[in-house]
């Protein structure tokens, strides 16, 4: 990824306003195993603590690189008993980013966030008709599709 998407203007822009990137060889004797490294590149992303939440593994040209980064970035903070943020990072994905194969589960991942803050089903309806509409082929329709029964 260093010869691509590393070096990418947007890609380093993007990782410089909002990561620490740190770099962990998967021949590292301790911090390999701690984070089950097998293959390069694998990309985490922690929390300030070092819990993982999120895993890629592979290669991501740069297009696709940010879409991972912002989904990774809004599981984290999903993942937090105060969830506020998380949304946000979703919908900056779909927003930004509508053609990446990521976006329908940023789209699920943030019905599920607004649902969250204030149950308004309404949020989870809007999961379902969106993803019909937009990601007909997604798995994540599938995943949406009990929220069709609550359109009443």
């Amino acid at each position: 990824m260093d010869a691509v998407a590393y070096i990418d203007p947007a890609v380093i822009e993007f990782i410089t306003e909002n990561l620490i990137p740190i770099r962990i060889l998967a021949s590292d004797s301790y911090l390999g195993p701690k984070f089950k490294i097998k293959w390069t590149p694998t990309l985490l992303v922690l929390d300030a603590s070092g819990t993982e939440h999120y895993r890629t593994l592979g290669f991501y040209p740069p297009k696709d690189l940010i879409p991972s980064l912002l989904l990774g970035m809004g599981k984290a903070m999903f993942d937090q008993p105060e969830s506020k943020g998380a949304a946000d990072y979703f919908e900056r994905l779909v927003a930004e980013f509508p053609n990446s194969a990521l976006a329908p589960e940023a789209l699920y991942l943030n019905g599920v966030c607004r649902f969250l803050e204030n149950h308004d089903i309404s949020h989870l309806i809007g999961i379902y008709d969106r993803l019909a509409a937009d990601y007909a082929d997604s798995p994540w329709l599938t995943r949406a599709d009990p929220y069709k029964l609550l359109k009443g």
